[in-house]
């Protein structure tokens, strides 16, 4: 092990808490929400709703409002800033972290405080628990700010990284990959957990293996660190790893070079590995094909559902395949609300919105917007996500995560959402796998400069296709969008025909460090589905990087 073990989790009573909880879901939400306001109500911004001290849920509904992120971004910004008073909440705000920034283009300010912290640790331990595994972890993550609680809260789990802290904690993602990496490889036998914060993060270390493979085996067999890696305190952490160890190099050399394309990566390299566990819903679902060829026979479990801003719901059945996993509520990281979509998704855009419900007075089988209060000064705060109530776990909803509401294909009636458009791809994808060649990424844009407007998806594959093939497959994404608005539009042409770009090999990679370099961690990105008017770079390197484009015929 490389840490001194701490006290083993116990897991038994993590999840008896969780059951007693999730018993008095609603007593749990009202008990939260006192405490917020208590906590808070003598703050610049709850003070101007006029609440005089009420904490009941009625109250709090009626005089605050429902928000976006844009409604609170000057309050956030000024403390940003470094102004003292208290702004958004009565204790301090002991970071300001940065969001992705993929689905706007930008990263926005979440304000964390030692609360919000703490609510991020008992997640952790109550999905160790449910997963009920004591093990050693090659964890693909890479953090901006050293927070300690979470080490500790790993080393009371007993799964500590493979990884020293210098690796986890590096300001340059390739070099951090790089040794993470090489850590689970000196450590092969001891992993028995692969894990990452999304899907895509797990995906791309694999894919990055595949190129460097050769290397690593020789920075093992001579006991010395690749050239390529020049942070000194990275190289000084990896000196008390590295020894020469000839044998096991030869074993991972030959390991290699018995695999057909990659697949079973991950169990050949580390043979007691258990699971491989990572966000794998939602955006990271077009990951799985690859993912499952990295894995093989080692099954795939989903990490919990949470945003930015807090988590929401804990994975209590890690089982189920990605695909159907579902996430009950824990009460108390935060308080719930939840606006129904009457119509599902046709309501997403509606004059008069529906009066937001409780946390457990959601209905199974239909879909709600979610509204978050937290612990952070976010107050009746929209996440964003669309979720559909799928039963309930004692008195808390298990909810599955749908899509994101503003991430929609719209030029006319037509309303397509992130799961009509994976949907999509994932049909043509597979007239391209029947020639061994798959998609790395992809991306969409509704298209508005053209008259009319027509959607574009961008493609990065894998190889080279035919001219004929990629046409195929063109219009084959046309006939996918199943939307009754969309085949109406297309018919009569008010809806022009979709166009599919492909892309240079190596172009979400470019978009990925545009990211980071606006201040994003790596484990943090998720490829932006749609691609709006306010994502202009990402555009740019888009429209840089095409190099074969094609019109669908489908309707013609």
């Amino acid at each position: 092990m490389l840490e001194k073990m701490g006290d083993r989790l116990d897991t038994e009573a993590v999840i008896q808490e969780f059951e007693l909880m999730s018993m008095d879901a609603g007593r749990v939400q009202r008990e939260i929400l006192k405490k917020i306001l208590e906590d808070n109500g003598e703050t610049e911004y709850l003070l101007k709703w006029g609440l005089n001290g009420r904490t009941d849920p009625e109250s709090y509904r009626a005089c605050v409002p429902i928000v976006t992120h844009m409604d609170l971004e000057p309050y956030i910004q000024r403390i940003a800033d470094g102004e003292k008073s208290s702004i958004l909440t009565g204790k301090p705000i002991s970071t300001i972290s940065l969001s992705s920034g993929t689905t706007q283009g930008k990263p926005k300010y979440v304000p964390f405080n030692d609360e919000l912290i703490g609510c991020t640790m008992k997640m952790y331990k109550t999905s160790f628990s449910f997963r009920n595994r004591g093990s050693k972890c090659c964890d693909c993550n890479y953090q901006r700010v050293p927070e300690r609680r979470v080490q500790e809260t790993m080393r009371a789990m007993q799964t500590p990284c493979c990884s020293p802290d210098e690796v986890i904690f590096g300001d340059n993602f390739h070099h951090s990959l790089y040794c993470h990496l090489l850590c689970a490889l000196i450590f092969r036998d001891e992993v028995e957990v692969v894990s990452s914060t999304f899907a895509h993060s797990i995906v791309h270390a694999f894919q990055t293996f595949e190129q460097v493979w050769k290397e690593l085996v020789a920075d093992i067999r001579d006991g010395s660190l690749s050239s390529r890696i020049t942070s000194k305190s990275i190289q000084s952490a990896m000196a008390k790893l590295l020894k020469p160890d000839p044998e096991l190099a030869e074993t991972i050399h030959n390991k290699c070079l018995g695999l057909s394309n990659w697949y079973g990566l991950i169990p050949e390299l580390f043979p007691n590995a258990k699971y491989v566990y990572g966000i794998m819903t939602g955006s990271m679902e077009p990951y799985l094909k690859k993912l499952r060829h990295y894995a093989g026979e080692l099954p795939l479990l989903s990490a919990d559902y949470g945003a930015s801003e807090g988590w929401i719901g804990v994975n209590i059945n890690p089982k189920l395949p990605p695909e159907l996993a579902t996430f009950a509520v824990r009460p108390d990281n935060a308080y719930f609300e939840f606006i129904p979509l009457e119509n599902n998704l046709n309501a997403l855009e509606v004059s008069v919105e529906p009066r937001p419900v409780g946390l457990t007075e959601v209905e199974v089988g239909k879909e709600y917007e979610v509204i978050m209060t937290n612990f952070a000064g976010l107050y009746r705060y929209r996440l964003g996500d669309v979720v559909k109530v799928r039963g309930f776990h004692n008195s808390t909803p298990e909810l599955q995560f749908i899509c994101r509401k503003n991430l929609l294909l719209n030029i006319n009636i037509d309303k397509n959402t992130e799961k009509d458009l994976q949907l999509a791809v994932a049909t043509a994808a597979n007239l391209l796998a029947e020639e061994k060649l798959e998609i790395i990424d992809f991306t969409s844009l509704a298209d508005l400069s053209t008259e009319p407007g027509h959607y574009v998806i961008f493609w990065e594959i894998s190889g080279n296709a035919d001219d004929e093939l990629l046409q195929k497959c063109c219009n084959c994404l046309d006939g996918a969008f199943l939307d009754a608005g969309y085949i109406s539009s297309r018919k009569v042409n008010a809806i022009g025909a979709l166009e599919l770009r492909i892309l240079m090999k190596g172009t979400f990679h470019k978009i990925m460090e545009n990211f980071v370099q606006l201040g994003a961690a790596v484990n943090q990105f998720k490829t932006p589905r749609c691609v709006g008017p306010t994502n202009s770079r990402v555009l740019e390197i888009l429209s840089n990087n095409v190099v074969k484009s094609y019109f669908s015929t489908a309707f013609s």
